[in-house]
C-alpha cells in the first residue's frame, strides 16, 4: 500500500484534489473531520484537553466547549502548541489504524498541516496542491465570506506555500489550466507498487 499526503494552502483546492482522488478510486483520510470527531470521542484527547483547559473544557453533553478552548488559546503564544501535542498524536494513531482496515493500493492522508504537524512521516509521497495567490484569495473569501484582510492572516499563519512546494514528491497546480483528471491519472501511474518506508 503507497500512503499519499495531500497538502496546500488556504484557497488552493486541496479538498478538491481529495474528492478528485477518491473518485480515482483512493480512500481519503481527512485529518480534519476526523481531528474534529476525535476531541469529543478520544478518552486520550478529553484527559489531556480537560487537565490543560480545565474541568471545564467539555460541556455538560460531552461536546467540546470551543469558545473556552479559544479563549485558551489566544491567551498565551505556546498554548497552541500544547493543545497539538495532545491531538495531533491522536490523529496519528487514528490515521494508522485506519490504514489497516483498508486494501486499495494507494491511500491518502488530507491534511492543511501536513509538515507543521509532522505527517509527512506517516506517507510515502506528499502531493501539493498550489495555486496563485489572488486566486487562492478570491476562492477563500467567496468560501467562507470573510474580507481580504482576514483571508490575508490566515495565509501568513501557515508555512509558505514555495516551501511547501519544494519539501513536496509532487505539486498538481489546481488554476484551471490544465485538466485536473488526466494529471492524477498519470500521478497514480507512476507511483510503485510498494510502500517506500516501513510504516508503524
Amino acid at each position: 500500500m503507497i500512503r499519499i499526503g495531500i497538502t496546500g494552502g488556504i484557497g488552493s483546492g486541496k479538498s478538491f484534489v481529495a474528492r478528485k482522488l477518491e473518485a480515482l478510486g483512493v480512500p481519503v483520510y481527512d485529518t480534519d473531520s476526523r481531528a474534529r470527531s476525535l476531541i469529543t470521542a478520544s478518552p486520550q484527547i478529553r484527559q489531556g484537553l480537560s487537565r490543560l483547559v480545565g474541568p471545564g473544557a467539555y460541556l455538560p453533553d460531552g461536546q467540546l466547549d470551543r469558545p473556552r478552548l479559544a479563549v485558551f488559546l489566544f491567551s498565551d503564544p505556546a498554548h497552541a502548541a500544547a493543545v497539538n501535542a495532545i491531538v495531533h498524536p491522536a490523529v496519528r494513531a487514528d490515521f494508522r489504524e485506519w490504514c489497516e482496515g483498508q486494501t486499495a493500493p494507494v491511500v491518502a492522508l488530507e491534511s492543511a498541516i501536513l509538515y507543521e504537524a509532522r505527517f509527512e512521516t506517516e506517507v510515502d509521497r506528499v502531493l501539493m496542491v498550489y495555486a496563485p495567490l489572488d486566486l487562492r484569495l478570491r476562492r477563500a473569501m467567496e468560501r467562507d465570506g470573510v474580507p481580504e484582510a482576514k483571508v490575508r492572516a490566515r495565509i501568513a499563519a501557515q508555512m509558505d506555500d514555495e516551501e511547501k512546494c519544494r519539501r513536496a514528491d509532487f505539486v498538481v497546480v489546481n488554476d484551471g489550466s490544465a485538466p485536473l483528471d488526466t494529471v492524477l491519472q498519470e500521478l497514480l501511474a507512476s507511483l510503485p507498487r510498494s510502500s517506500a518506508k516501513n510504516h508503524p
